[in-house]
């Protein structure tokens, strides 16, 4: 369900047009379903593409020398391409392939968690030598404090955490004082489509709801296109379980937050994959964010998509995530 809201009159910063990111694959979808996808993501509207293995080393279908590749095809494509690691990093294999990712030179890094910031820092001896990189939303950066202190390693974009508000993100690194690293002040990037991924475990959920060991888990999770869907006592929609990852079963859509992400700062909108209807929610977020296109239309046509979730927006509007989508935010 759609709710209508009715906006504050304020002044309004000049309007400029938001990047698009296509955020990193967080489900194991075969080979050719992945190639596809990224053929068509080449074609798309979204100017950056971000890739790796976020969620689980054991699904190594593509290897580094595979990304790597993907990622200079969709370069000569157009794109920036950023290469993320691992959310939660466990063991020496793991952290050598976060160290690998962070020495070469060919692309972007998102840090995925401290052993990223670890390898990355370990370049920044001085503010010359700092590596440009992302910090990902699953770097616990709450406050201006801790954004300027990462700023120094290299930092040139931040993904906020999911849970954090518009309001919130907009006092962390406001438009009109942007924390400033080496290459000058950051990009705010919001996560603004997609199923929230809210926690990750050493666990497989997914295994062990199939009654397998996380080592002999028959890579089941290559079952599910959109994740393994939970639902409540009462048969409602709850969460889903991604291998080792834990998402909201609803779906965020910040469509109709246009003006609150001015206010906030934001520069770029980052949408995560989904299975069905991913190209044309690019083309969406295009029309109604930087061509003025009507909103409720758009909304309309989402609903039509067979997206894998209800669309909500309560986390940006400070009220719980899985509050449905408004039609244009209140701002005060």
């Amino acid at each position: 369900m759609v709710h209508a809201s009715h906006t504050q009159g304020i002044r309004m910063p000049a309007h400029r047009r938001f990047g698009l990111t296509v955020g990193p694959l967080l489900y194991w979808w075969p080979r050719p379903q992945t190639m596809a996808f990224y053929a068509a993501v080449a074609e798309g509207r979204a100017d950056t593409v971000v890739l790796g293995e976020l969620v689980c080393s054991r699904r190594n279908e593509f290897k580094f020398d595979d990304w790597m590749a993907l990622a200079r095809d969709l370069r000569a494509c157009g794109k920036q391409v950023v290469l993320a690691t691992q959310a939660l990093v466990m063991g020496e294999a793991e952290q050598r392939s976060v160290r690998r990712l962070a020495e070469q030179d060919e692309f972007l890094i998102e840090a995925g968690d401290a052993t990223a910031l670890a390898a990355l820092a370990r370049r920044a001896r001085a503010p010359a030598e700092a590596r440009p990189f992302v910090i990902g939303p699953h770097i616990n950066v709450y406050s201006r404090a801790a954004l300027a202190e990462l700023a120094p390693l290299g930092a040139t974009r931040w993904v906020p955490p999911l849970e954090l508000a518009l309001d919130a993100v907009a006092r962390v690194n406001p438009a009109a004082a942007r924390v400033t690293g080496p290459a000058g002040p950051l990009e705010t990037e919001v996560f603004a489509f997609g199923r929230m991924p809210l926690a990750f475990s050493a666990r497989c959920f997914t295994a062990r709801h199939h009654r397998l060991k996380k080592d002999e888990c028959g890579f089941r999770c290559r079952d599910d296109d959109d994740g393994l869907p939970l639902a409540t006592s009462e048969g409602e929609p709850f969460l889903v379980l991604n291998g080792t990852q834990t998402q909201s079963a609803a779906v965020q859509c910040l469509l109709g937050a246009g003006e609150l992400l001015q206010v906030a700062g934001v520069q770029r909108l980052r949408l995560s994959p989904c299975s069905r209807g991913f190209a044309r929610v690019t083309e969406l977020f295009d029309d109604v964010l930087n061509a003025d296109a009507p909103l409720a239309p758009a909304l309309a046509e989402l609903q039509t998509l067979g997206l894998p979730g209800a669309l909500v927006d309560g986390y940006a509007r400070r009220r719980p995530g899985q509050q449905a989508v408004v039609l244009s935010m209140e701002i005060t």
